[in-house]
């Protein structure tokens, strides 16, 4: 058989035969993938700040940057509106959160509720995320490394949510969001900018902090006065 009629049998994936003896079997081990070559080459990933929500999120689950991933339950990625004005930066998840996978649903996520009623938002109208995608082990708080590990997560939620304004509640969350190390107290009280896309942001006492010390809700109070104006555009 001349090699262009095999050769169109094949294309056609017909399968011709040969006389047994005239098959050869080799024993030789086929030569090794160069280094440089297409097989070699490990599967392309795609850069966080390239993923889109359903990516992001399926990424986030998968994540073993740290050793969080061997305490935790279940990451808690966030929740809300993705097209939302205000964007709500917490700490770290805690046991509920760990437990369900959604930040704020104990007892402060339900003053924060009524936080946002008070202006005039619901929850569902808002963006809530945390610093953290995972609990600390016994509620400690999230070490620098740690914070690092998530930043790329949060910065791909902050770009794909694109907030009018970001309200920072609680000292852990302030301090990494503005790369900062003074208190909550010294923080809020006026208009910072995140530095990677200078949104407005807001820094407020955590709403733990707050059950904790009732006499701080008038300046939480305050603060959400003033996220009520930015976002009727009558503040800057």
């Amino acid at each position: 058989m001349d090699a262009r009629r095999q050769a169109y049998l094949d294309a056609m994936g017909i399968q011709t035969w040969a006389p047994r003896a005239s098959i050869a079997v080799s024993t030789e081990s086929p030569p090794p993938v160069a280094a440089g070559s297409v097989e070699a080459e490990p599967l392309a990933r795609v850069p966080v700040e390239q993923l889109d929500w359903d990516a992001l999120r399926a990424e986030v689950a998968a994540c073993q940057r740290c050793a969080l991933a061997e305490t935790r339950t279940q990451t808690v990625f966030g929740v809300g509106d993705p097209r939302a004005d205000l964007l709500i930066v917490g700490e770290a998840p805690g046991a509920d959160e760990d437990r369900l996978g959604e930040p704020f649903v104990g007892r402060a996520g339900q003053l924060l509720n009524l936080m946002l009623q008070a202006i005039g938002l619901r929850r569902e109208q808002v963006y809530i995320a945390n610093i953290l995608k995972c609990r600390p082990p016994g509620n400690r708080d999230p070490r620098a490394e740690e914070a690092a590990h998530c930043r790329p997560f949060l910065l791909r939620q902050i770009a794909l949510i694109e907030p009018r304004l970001i309200l920072s509640v609680g000292r852990i969350s302030a301090q990494n969001l503005l790369h900062s190390d003074e208190a909550v107290g010294r923080l809020r009280g006026r208009v910072h900018r995140f530095p990677e896309t200078d949104t407005p942001l807001i820094v407020t006492y955590h709403p733990a902090y707050l059950l904790r010390s009732p006499e701080q809700k008038a300046k939480a109070w305050d603060d959400l006065q003033r996220v009520h104006r930015i976002l009727h555009g009558r503040d800057a």
